[in-house]
Formats: C-alpha cells, structure tokens, sequence
C-alpha cells in the first residue's frame, strides 16, 4: 500500500530500499519525523518477507513504564513477582518466526537497552523468574524520530546498541518535502474516511486541493489524515471545500 503513494524520488528512494531489505532478515533502523509513516513501512518491509505470513507484533517503548518493559518484552513465569499469579508469554515470544518492531526506541531506559543488546547478540532470552532459554527467531525493526546517532554522543543512547539496529537505515521524509504524493493521499484519505463515516463525499475543489498542497504539515501524514477526516465529515455535500478546512490551514 505504501508503495502507491511514493510519487516523489525521496519516498521512491525509501520504498526502493524496503523492498531490497525485505528479502533478508537484516536489522533495519526507519527513521523520521513523528506521523511521517514509519509504521507503515515497516508493515511494508514485514509484508513483503519471507515471513509475512507470521505475526507482526509492536511494542510502543514510549507508553512502557520501565518496570512493566522487561516483563512486557520477555513474559514471566508464576511467582515471578507480586501479581504474577499465572505465566504469560512476552511480545518477543509472541513475534516467534514473525517480526518484531521496536517504535520510539529512543526511549528504553539505559537498563532496558543493556537487556535488549544481549537479546538481539545471543538470539536467546528467558522469562523472567524462568529458567528455560528461549531461542528468538523473529526480525527486529527499530523505530524513532530521534537522532540516535546525536543520542549516543549524548550518552543518553548505547553505541553497541545503535550499530546492533542501524544495520540498514531508511529515512521516511516529512510530508513537506514529498508533495509529489499529496494528490494520491489526500484521495486515499477522502475514500477512507467517507466510508468509515458513511458519507457520499468523494471530491475536491480545486481551491481547497491547492490549500492543502500549500501547507507544511508538521504534523505529516498523521495530520493530513486527520485534516482530511475533518473535512469529510463538516462537508455540506459530495465535495470538500476550502470552508471545510482548519482555519490554521486556510491561513497558511
């Protein structure tokens, strides 16, 4: 689906390298501003693998207490700890023969980050409490809008850590600097959002395309979407007008 929507040569130039890096089980770090589709391609490069038939499982670092991340990540057995009153499998065990992705990776506490190193270098893990080792088939894609590279010199991110997933690199431009793909998502966004609201729009005019291909979109294809749900939803009739859009929009 993302390759649809890759008319201008940075996006061509990052879906290019999905699709060359998906036939192999290589770490691969996708970088990018926050709501520039950092997921999607990394959905993308799951469903174009060999292994795009088993799970794809995320784990959202940035929402994880420390505390709960090492059981979230490895599971635990029975006694583990207080509250532990039967085993649970972890996200890693779950993401078995399938892909495992890592979003705002940036955010793993320095603890976090050792245990992890030791996982991706060792392919093995145990729950916690457990003593069975757990061998770890799965492909790790790590996700940020952090420059870890500016983190590790910082020494708030681990220099091991960041080589171990920056095997591969692709960077999904921001939405200001890929306005060649606007028309075809602005379109895929009217169709989504008509049918999840049941409404009869399915048109443009032309002064509010031009309004929409004008903007900046800091917020990137997260907030395109949300503009454009906006729009479907406040229209009058089958076409969203300029009046149908933010007014922070309209005055850019």
């Amino acid at each position: 689906m993302i390759g649809l929507f890759a008319r201008s040569p940075k996006m061509r130039e990052a879906v290019g390298l999905a699709e060359r890096v998906s036939a192999t089980d290589a770490n691969v770090l996708i970088t990018g501003e926050s709501g520039a589709g950092k997921d999607l391609l990394a959905a993308f490069i799951h469903s174009q693998s060999k292994r795009a038939a088993q799970p794809l499982v995320k784990i959202d670092c940035a929402t994880l207490p420390a505390e709960l991340l090492e059981a979230e990540l490895f599971g635990y057995e029975r006694g583990a700890f207080t509250g532990a009153v039967e085993a649970r499998a972890g996200r890693f065990e779950a993401a078995q023969n399938g892909t495992i992705v890592l979003d705002e990776v940036a955010h793993l506490s320095t603890d976090a980050q050792a245990k992890l190193l030791r996982v991706i270098e060792r392919r093995e893990f145990e729950r916690l409490g457990g003593r069975k080792t757990i061998k770890l088939d799965a492909r790790l894609l790590a996700l940020t809008n952090v420059d870890l590279d500016a983190a590790v010199k910082a020494g708030h991110f681990r220099e091991d850590l960041f080589y171990r997933l920056n095997v591969i690199n692709i960077r999904v431009p921001p939405l200001r600097e890929r306005k060649q793909d606007l028309s075809q998502l602005i379109q895929h966004f009217v169709k989504q959002y008509a049918a999840k609201h049941a409404r009869k729009v399915d048109r443009v005019s032309q002064p509010a395309l031009a309004l929409l291909k004008a903007y900046d979109y800091p917020g990137n294809a997260r907030e395109l979407a949300n503009v454009i749900e906006r729009a479907v939803i406040v229209a009058t009739d089958r076409t969203i007008d300029e009046h149908n859009l933010p007014v922070g929009l309209t005055a850019a």
